[in-house]
């Protein structure tokens, strides 16, 4: 082989490599991710069946109940829909009613998300930009305020 020939397959194979090598990358990368979603997304069944998530909202007041062993449930909201959760394990200490959390689980055949883990936000009062800002109405003012005042009695947050 020429000087040229071998420089063309080591091109070649060198731009092979980094083509196996970003296939196999965006697999794993693809097998790792969790999306993100709100309870809305999970009661308008926009979710993947089977599929591991993460789930954020407001624990709703009134909503949690402990059994004598690890298992607790809880409702979870946004500022539209609420969706029932469902945990077996220790609860962070921020944990508490009015609280962000932000849970990593499955979706249940019956409606519930079942969580693996459970974290808690620690200020309730932080909102990410693009959120705070998606939340506000024209007049400036936040479109599901209240947050603290999500009860069990209401399926959605008024705001």
């Amino acid at each position: 082989m020429t000087k040229r020939q071998t420089r063309m397959v080591a091109v070649a194979g060198l731009i092979f490599g980094l083509g196996v090598a970003a296939a196999l990358a965006f697999t794993a990368f693809r097998k790792n991710m969790m999306y993100f979603y709100t309870p809305s997304d999970l009661v308008a069944h926009t979710v993947p069946e089977d599929a591991k998530i993460r789930v954020g909202g407001l624990v709703v007041a009134g909503t949690v109940l402990r059994a004598d062993d690890l298992d607790v449930r809880f409702t979870l909201a946004d500022c539209e829909q609420t969706v029932p959760v469902r945990y077996r394990g220790i609860l962070p200490d921020l944990f508490r009613e009015g609280q962000g959390i932000v849970a990593t689980g499955r979706m249940a055949s019956d409606g519930a998300f079942v969580a693996d883990e459970v974290l808690a936000k620690h200020d309730e009062n932080y909102m990410p930009p693009d959120l705070k800002e998606a939340l506000t109405t024209a007049d400036g003012r936040h479109s599901c305020a209240p947050f603290k005042s999500v009860t069990g009695a209401s399926p959605a947050v008024a705001g």
